[in-house]
């Protein structure tokens, strides 16, 4: 019935890596969201929303919503910018720093499985093809 809808097999592939990931980040008490969330800080401490949010290719108030959920639990901290006073920056704190290289495994893990069950080619082409769709769209 939906065999060329391209919403509903994308959704239905999200819902199965969305469990995929979520088992892969239980073991830290994180979601995916906030897991990546995270590993986008660690790469580039010191990030505004907008670059959080532009990262992880999603809406600044959602960008905003997570980090604060990350801050309550003492792993995110803002920061008043350099640059300008009325921006923040997001830092990790100390705490989350613990935590930067067992997620980086985690991943490596998740998608070292992803691409051996796939297949290596089919994995990269994959995520060629879905960055490139992602572009095109409004």
């Amino acid at each position: 019935m939906f065999d060329e809808c391209l919403y509903f097999n994308t959704t239905a592939l999200a819902r199965q890596l969305e469990r995929v990931w979520a088992d892969a980040f239980k073991p830290f008490d994180l979601t995916p969201s906030q897991a990546f969330t995270l590993r986008a800080v660690f790469r580039k401490p010191g990030m505004l929303h907008s670059e959080l949010a532009e990262t992880l290719k999603i809406a600044r108030a959602t960008a905003t919503r997570a980090v604060d959920g990350l801050v309550a639990r003492h792993l995110l901290e803002r920061r008043p910018g350099r640059n300008d006073g009325r921006e923040w920056e997001i830092h990790p704190t100390p705490e989350a720093a613990e935590l930067k290289v067992p997620l980086d495994t985690a991943s490596r893990r998740v998608t070292e499985r992803l691409k051996g069950e796939l297949g290596t080619g089919t994995f990269a082409e994959f995520v060629r093809r879905a960055r490139s769709i992602s572009v095109h769209l409004p």
